[in-house]
């Protein structure tokens, strides 16, 4: 237990302890804390308490960057130790912080004093489509349901590289694009406002750890060593710009226009006592995809839809462990090729759906396509089949320990109304 005091539900107990970079007014240089409670430790306060081998010559350095990068590049070890140096200082029985009332003045942040900022420059993102539920939702509905799934879907982690620029933190608005659609089949193209606008509900993993050289893969076993830790993602999605645009090379426009992160970034090893079975895979994988060891984990994912000015509505409670690729599979398919990965790189796992029509992670399954309008409160006078404009979109995810829960914060987004443009012909 942390001297701070946290109540059982709160997600971030001294078990937790997520890293996230924000600013103050009083003090506007962005810098590296930690989440404890509703406060924030600030670790350039407390450099020199980081006395073990891997982070005592670099401390200094490396917690008083605006970005997690350099500390994600010193790799596992100094990752471990960061964080058993974290604990101890916030253990109850440790009189270092709890006593000197000095350093717990300036070291100590109410989060609600604090302007959350991207935790990481971001270099590349990658988003995978690695939920069975989803794609077969997806493929059911645009293809023949019998044959849901295209031939390769078993048989590797599909992906798309994706704009890490237009990636934004939580509560950043996101605006309805305009773009290229086909309403129908037999019309022709229009331009204008995206109509048919969604959300994804989806997990991503920061990397870290040293590059690997061009042309040399990830081991699956050495996977592991490369992810940080977890963040929830919105990933926003233009359908009817995507459904005009994606043949033959797939994603674009319609997934670029925005891609909201949650702030704080829960470590790997925060998230180790909740990992449970990995979901059986028929056929088996190659090996360079193969592994035995567990790397699936008991994370429950709920998404709210708030119109503007009315309550939220819970619209889908879902959970990360029914994704059918691990995480581990999608880096090592990922860098395979040789492909470097690079710390502060992105990888997404794609919409995380789960058997049941109300743990669909997107409004393009939730509504079924646009037939089944969702009902927001009990008179039915309130529908959406996607989201209109002001509409807001508010995750949730959060693991439920013994007595503690380890929380992901929010990571939610406001859609608002799309530009006017007036183009001369």
């Amino acid at each position: 237990m942390s001297f701070i005091q946290i109540p059982a539900d709160h997600p971030f107990p001294i078990q937790n302890l997520p890293y996230g970079v924000f600013s103050t007014e009083s003090e506007s240089r962005h810098r590296i804390g930690v989440a404890i409670g509703d406060q924030i430790l600030d670790l350039s306060k407390i450099v020199h308490l980081f006395q073990g081998k891997h982070l005592k010559d670099v401390a200094a350095k490396v917690f008083n960057e605006p970005t997690l990068n350099k500390f994600l590049e010193l790799g596992k070890d100094a990752w471990h130790e960061a964080r058993q140096t974290l604990q101890h200082l916030l253990d109850k029985n440790t009189a270092t912080l709890r006593d000197d009332s000095k350093l717990r003045e300036i070291a100590f942040v109410p989060q609600a004093m604090a302007t959350m900022h991207l935790p990481a420059q971001i270099g590349d993102y990658t988003d995978f489509y690695s939920s069975l539920e989803h794609a077969t939702n997806v493929g059911s509905m645009f293809r023949d349901p019998k044959n849901a799934l295209l031939p390769n879907w078993r048989y590797l982690p599909v992906g798309y590289h994706g704009r890490a620029s237009s990636i934004v933190i939580s509560g950043t608005p996101i605006r309805r694009p305009n773009g290229q659609t086909r309403p129908a089949d037999d019309e022709p193209p229009k331009f204008g406002p995206c109509r048919l606008m969604d959300f994804e509900l989806e997990m991503a993993f920061l990397i870290g750890g040293q590059e690997n050289s061009l042309g040399q893969p990830i081991p699956i076993e050495k996977t592991q060593d490369r992810i940080f830790g977890m963040v929830l993602m919105n990933d926003w999605s233009a359908r009817d710009i995507q459904k005009w645009e994606y043949v033959p090379l797939g994603p674009f426009l319609a997934k670029s226009l925005g891609t909201s992160i949650s702030a704080w970034v829960v470590t790997m090893e925060a998230l180790e006592p909740f990992k449970v079975a990995n979901t059986p895979q028929d056929p088996k994988p190659f090996a360079y995809l193969h592994h035995s060891d567990n790397y699936n984990f008991d994370i429950n994912l709920n998404v709210f839809l708030k119109p503007d000015g009315m309550e939220r509505n819970l619209i889908c409670k879902s959970n990360y462990r029914y994704l059918y690729w691990t995480i581990k599979q999608q880096l090592a398919h990922h860098s395979i090729t040789g492909c470097n990965i690079r710390s502060g790189d992105l990888l997404a796992t794609g919409t995380i759906s789960g058997p049941t029509p109300d743990s669909y992670g997107s409004m393009l399954e939730l509504s079924w396509k646009g037939n089944r309008p969702l009902n927001l409160g009990t008179d039915g006078v309130i529908t959406r089949t996607f989201l209109q404009d002001n509409d807001s979109i508010i995750m949730e995810g959060y693991c439920q320990g013994n007595g503690y829960r380890i929380g992901f914060g929010d990571c939610r987004g406001k859609i608002l109304p799309p530009l006017i443009l007036d183009f001369k012909s």
